[in-house]
Parts: structure tokens; sequence; C-alpha cells
């Protein structure tokens, strides 16, 4: 792994489930994310139920977004997020927004854009979707999303599925 010791990075991580207790999912996986190698979970969003997003029949999801720094470069951390998806027991298929033990989606990394085949940051449909918006909104307002601007001045899509928070 490719670790620069001598900086902190800001990312940002959405994270998603819809099987296998979901909000239980999530709740655990906060834990996992801070316990990632020279990374810290600095903050968390509350729990949201959303309706799925695409046409695929299937539970609602849980969605939330976590906060970290790390000194992880983007690359190495989405490696990280793969390998506690993986021990989840996430299943990789062809079918696009089927249902998920665990999704772990790196929103943004610090100011970076970045357009390679493996990692597109800032996560693609970031700035469409309420299940990323309101916990992104929730504990980064005023974060900036490269080429999209503040969180704050982004719209919530009216069009997508209904989203409500878990109290």
């Amino acid at each position: 792994m490719t670790n620069n010791k001598t900086h902190w990075y800001p990312a940002y991580v959405g994270l998603g489930s819809n099987l296998n207790e979901p909000s239980r999912q999530l709740e655990s996986t906060f834990e996992l994310l801070d316990a990632i190698a020279d990374t810290r979970l600095i903050n968390k969003s509350s729990l949201y139920r959303s309706a799925p997003f695409g046409g695929v029949e299937q539970p609602d999801f849980v969605n939330a977004v976590a906060a970290l720094f790390t000194q992880l470069s983007a690359p190495d951390l989405l490696v990280e997020l793969q390998r506690i998806e993986n021990e989840r027991g996430r299943e990789r298929s062809d079918v696009q927004w089927g249902p998920r033990v665990l999704d772990l989606d790196l929103l943004v990394y610090s100011t970076q854009k970045i357009n390679e085949p493996d990692l597109i940051v800032p996560h693609p449909g970031i700035g469409e979707r309420n299940f990323v918006l309101l916990p992104l909104g929730e504990i980064a307002p005023d974060l900036i999303i490269p080429g999209l601007g503040r969180v704050t001045n982004l719209d919530v899509s009216h069009s997508e599925p209904n989203i409500s928070r878990i109290e």
C-alpha cells in the first residue's frame, strides 16, 4: 500500500445495504472504516431509508455517509473498501443497482478529480442522488465537491425515489 505519512486527506464514503439487517450492517461498517490502517473515522451521518434506485424489485436500502481522514491514496483506500465489502459477503453481479449486503462508494477524496478505469472521483451521479446528498449534507454541508460545487448548493432530485431519515 502507498502511504504518505506526512499528509492526512479528507475522504467521504457512501454506505448502502438492503440485505441481512441493513441498519446493523451499516452501524458495524462504521467501526470497520475506523479500523482501516492509517485512516480515522471523523464523522458519520444518520441512517436513511430509501427506495431502490433502478428497476430491480428488491427491499428498500439503508444509506449513510462516513467522513474519514486517511493517509492512504485514493486507489489504496478503494482496495480497503472493497476488502470490507468482500468480507461482508458482497457478491458482484452484472445486475446494475441490484440488492446488496454492503456497498461502499468512495464519493470524494480531498480535492482530487480521478478518472481511471477502476476509480472515478468524485463518484459519478453524486449530485443527483438523494441517498448521497442528504446524508452528505448532514455531516459536510460546506464540502466542495470538485466539479460540482458546495453540497448545500446542490439540489436534491425530486424525481428520485423517496428517502427518509431513520430515527
